[in-house]
């Protein structure tokens, strides 16, 4: 009877982010819900640990009269990620960056966005290199939201970021994962945590991006759009770890015709 060669499987490493390590995998986003109330319990079903602010949108303490966010979600449970949604320059996330620094008290982990237009939100690459450029001279540490090209996360990386966030489709859109193979090749190419950032829009979706190796997803529509944000919080949760399981598993090879589970060879009539 032959004998299967073992299946080489990939070494089990925990989520390490600018010195920093995580025991979830999901990273969420904190607009788009009904109230405050709902960001926390969704927040709080997901199991994340990093929760991304978009500082030209939320209150952290800018206007002292309105609800303030990290009432909800308090610096001292959760990492912030301070965000540049909104802006289309490099001079303007890099200002956004700086505020937030400032709001948040020297802290210096940010994600950096810098879009091309309002209709697609796709990233401006060009924008993007000459404010994370700056931002790194200005001792920043980030996280780069960026397009699904190889080529252009390794640059990023090569830069100084200390994440690189290709999307899976365009943010908001909820198509899931349209470039397996690019991110599969950014993936075996990066040394830094190669995190899925929009695109997103159910648990499958995420749990794809994992069994491909990313290192997590980033995420926020795909929750607080669904009919019950709570609960696909926890559900989104869960594809995650299951993804990365899997990944470490190492899946069965693909294919063209199934074979028998219990082979005839060696047995007895």
């Amino acid at each position: 009877m032959s004998q299967q060669t073992p299946l080489q499987t990939p070494e089990d490493r925990p989520l390490e982010i600018a010195g920093k390590i995580y025991s979830s995998r999901l990273l969420v986003g904190t607009g788009k819900y009904c109230d405050l109330e709902e960001t926390r319990q969704a927040t709080e079903a997901s199991g994340a640990e990093i929760v991304t602010i978009a500082i030209r949108r939320s209150n952290i303490g800018q206007d002292p009269e309105a609800p303030n966010l990290l009432d909800v979600l308090p610096p001292q449970c959760y990492t912030l990620l301070p965000n540049t949604a909104g802006c289309f320059t490099a001079r303007d996330a890099v200002r956004t960056c700086h505020l937030a620094r400032e709001l948040l008290d020297g802290h210096d982990l940010v994600k950096l966005e810098v879009l091309a237009d309002e209709k697609t939100l796709f990233p401006d690459i060009v924008e993007t290199y000459v404010a994370l450029q700056t931002l790194v001279e200005d001792g920043f540490k980030v996280m780069v939201y960026t397009n699904d090209d190889p080529i252009a996360a390794q640059r990023l990386e090569d830069m100084g970021a200390v994440a690189v966030m290709p999307l899976a489709a365009p943010i908001g859109s909820g198509l899931g994962i349209r470039n397996p193979y690019n991110i599969l090749t950014i993936v075996e190419n990066a040394g830094v945590p190669v995190i899925v950032d929009a695109g997103v829009g159910t648990a499958s979706d995420a749990a794809v991006a994992m069994e491909l190796g990313c290192a997590g997803v980033l995420m926020n529509t795909a929750i607080a759009a669904a009919a019950r944000p709570v609960l696909m919080a926890s559900a989104m949760g869960k594809a995650i770890a299951a993804g990365r399981e899997a990944y470490l598993a190492g899946r069965m090879p693909r294919k063209r015709f199934a074979s028998a589970s219990s082979p005839l060879d060696g047995l007895f009539f």
